[in-house]
């Protein structure tokens, strides 16, 4: 009979460790190799768009590649992400919205373990840009379940973020 073992980290031993890492309920998951350039482009594209579209909204600010320190045992650093309220130098408050940007080495991890854990923790908006496709989806945390508005990839959609809204132009990310 053989006896299943597994490791549970902490984020104590996830701030020890070297390179870039993500902890997902106690699992690490190697963040290798970084971001091509087509991610890099999508990535500023979008956070240019982000941040002038919160330009008059105090409350609310977009960053990318922030750990987001969830629990003890999750820290995750989602491509771009929308916080509101008071921020420290770790994020530790739930984002109201969040970007990835699908790669092959991390496509099933974007749409069932952080699906899964966004949609869990209440962050608010879900984006999923596919680079290949030149498309994103779109979900909305309605009473505890991500609900898909829709696929974009020409379109424009507002996206309402506590007492403010920014709009996204999908044909300036591509």
């Amino acid at each position: 009979m053989s006896t299943a073992y597994s490791e549970h980290y902490s984020i104590r031993d996830y701030e020890a460790w070297k390179g870039d890492w993500e902890l997902v309920y106690g699992e690490p998951y190697a963040m290798t190799p970084s971001p091509g350039v087509s991610h890099q482009r999508l990535e500023r594209n979008i956070l240019l768009q982000l941040d002038a579209g919160l330009s008059q909204c105090e409350e609310c600010e977009a960053l990318s590649e922030i750990d987001w320190c969830v629990s003890d045992d999750t820290v995750v650093r989602p491509d771009i992400i929308i916080a509101c309220g008071v921020l420290g130098e770790r994020l530790s408050i739930t984002p109201a919205l969040i970007v990835e940007i699908i790669s092959p080495s991390t496509a099933r991890r974007d749409e069932l373990l952080k699906f899964e854990l966004y949609q869990r923790e209440g962050v608010g908006w879900y984006i999923l840009v596919y680079p290949g496709d030149n498309k994103a989806k779109v979900y909305r945390l309605v009473e505890g379940q991500y609900k898909k508005e829709a696929d974009f990839s020409t379109e424009a959609f507002e996206f309402d973020i506590g007492r403010c809204s920014v709009l996204l132009e999908f044909s300036r990310i591509w």
